[in-house]
């Protein structure tokens, strides 16, 4: 948008006709924001997976989507994050599973008969047990080699806290799932959005080129006419303003298409430095009439966000059931079989099976704690899912607003357009047949350019008004194509 600010008054002067020729050839598109980074945003970053070459790389917006899906950042972050909870529920499965390990070891022991008890006084009250005596050479320091293998096996029967915590971890990673969906829909209206930016900004930089083109021809017809004595010097200097104006216009629109080209490359994976070249046309098709109850229905079946908050209340609702299982007893089974070889005495062995009931007999205050903490949680889920239910309703009804406005819009500028070409035509007979001068030939040539460039952003505007209605109604990723009539 082209916003002009007023002087101070000691520096006001009279504008000439062809300087606001200039400005109205002045590039309308500035949708995005100055030099986005990853840093802000991750979805303006992507893991570079194509080096710069020397070939120009040739893009469809499918191409730019599907690249944008395997590289870009802020989608490779969700994808960790679901990863992470699919790591935790198989951390919650494993409390439902047996638990066996196997141990071994072998070593030389040394013993103390005298610190464990068996000292002289212990020994001769065994003297019985030897009718010829106690052997010679009995020694109160022993040593022996001791092989030993172990087993054990552990596994909980029932738990109510571990129950709920494997729904928990169920729905958490339900939950990571529909968010990394969400943010597959960021990344195609992200990477949609800028293709169409540079498209636009590069029907700019036509235009821009077409009318320099036109100007360098009035130029010429001024100069010649000056030659001839037919025309006043001024009307030269007029055509060679305006023309220097439409320079200034060209070099602008080529730089901001040249930005745009970079922010699409950083946002699918492509090195900055690739040239690339856009092989689709602007979109500019109608978009067949949908009523807010139509897209809301779908909105309601296919938003990953409600999905979203519709899991996490799940995850909470058993985080609320754990807490109250806590009251339940606890039933588990262990065992372990081990193995004993002594140096001169053989091997043996012993098992160990066993059930343990854990009862829980008093621990209110903080059974009770974590009861009301988990309400609370419940409670706050349950509140933002029904003001995101009304907040999809109220992004349905103005996405709507916007693509209706922003048809209209095209309508007007494409109407413009034409009425602008035709003054142009008069005003340029009117010229060549030596009625006017070039004045109103530059001012007719200013409002076409404007009119153009007008066209241009009103397309803009409505196929980005279009990739939201599909976002707002949650199938943005399924019927991009749909919605922007290609």
């Amino acid at each position: 948008m082209l916003v002009i600010r007023e002087l101070p008054s000691h520096l006001r002067r009279p504008i000439a006709p062809v300087l606001l020729a200039a400005l109205a050839c002045a590039p309308a598109l500035r949708a995005q924001a100055s030099n986005p980074t990853s840093a802000s945003n991750a979805f303006y970053g992507s893991v570079t997976a194509h080096p710069a070459s020397n070939d120009i790389l040739k893009l469809t917006l499918d191409e730019a989507i599907s690249m944008g899906l395997k590289n870009n950042l802020g989608l490779k972050e969700a994808e960790s994050g679901e990863k992470i909870f699919q790591g935790e529920k198989n951390v919650a499965l494993q409390e439902f599973l047996p638990t066996i390990a196997l141990s071994g070891a072998t070593g030389v022991y040394q013993h103390n008969l005298a610190a464990l008890g068996f000292g002289p006084g212990v020994i001769g009250e065994f003297k019985s047990l030897f009718p010829n005596g106690i052997p010679g050479g009995f020694k109160e320091i022993t040593k022996d080699t001791l092989t030993q293998g172990q087993i054990f096996y552990n596994q909980t029967l029932f738990s109510g806290p571990v129950i709920a915590g494997w729904k928990a971890a169920g729905a958490a990673e339900r939950s990571a799932h529909f968010a990394k969906m969400s943010a597959r829909g960021e990344v195609v209206q992200q990477v949609a959005s800028a293709y169409l930016h540079a498209i636009a900004a590069a029907s700019e930089v036509d235009n821009a080129k077409a009318l320099e083109s036109e100007d360098q021809v009035l130029l010429n017809h001024a100069h010649d006419a000056h030659v001839a004595g037919t025309v006043a010097n001024l009307d030269e200097l007029r055509a060679r303003v305006q023309l220097q104006a439409q320079e200034q216009v060209l070099i602008q629109s080529e730089t901001e298409v040249e930005k745009d080209l970079i922010l699409l490359k950083r946002e699918i994976g492509i090195d900055p430095g690739q040239k690339i070249a856009l092989t689709d046309p602007a979109p500019c098709s109608e978009l067949a009439a949908q009523t807010p109850e139509e897209v809301r229905a779908i909105a309601y079946k296919n938003r990953q966000d409600y999905q979203n908050l519709q899991n996490q209340a799940v995850e909470y609702k058993a985080f609320h059931a754990a807490v109250r299982s806590q009251r339940l007893p606890t039933l588990s089974f262990s065992g372990n079989y081990t193995t004993d070889t002594v140096t001169g005495v053989g091997t043996h062995g012993t098992f160990l099976a066993q059930g343990t009931l854990s009862v829980p007999l008093f621990r209110e205050g903080k059974l009770r704690g974590d009861t009301e903490a988990a309400n609370a949680q419940m409670d706050a889920v349950n509140n933002q899912l029904a003001d995101l239910r009304s907040h999809i309703d109220q992004q349905v009804r103005s996405a709507l607003l916007d693509v209706g406005a922003a048809q209209q819009l095209v309508q007007v500028a494409r109407s413009n357009v034409d009425l602008a070409t035709r003054a142009l035509s008069d005003e340029t007979d009117r010229v060549n047949a030596g009625v006017d001068d070039n004045l109103p030939l530059v001012t007719a040539q200013a409002t076409l350019a404007a009119a153009q460039s007008n066209l241009v952003e009103s397309l803009y505007q409505y196929n980005l008004s279009k990739l939201a209605l599909a976002r707002s109604a949650g199938v943005l990723e399924q019927q991009y194509r749909d919605y922007l009539g290609r």
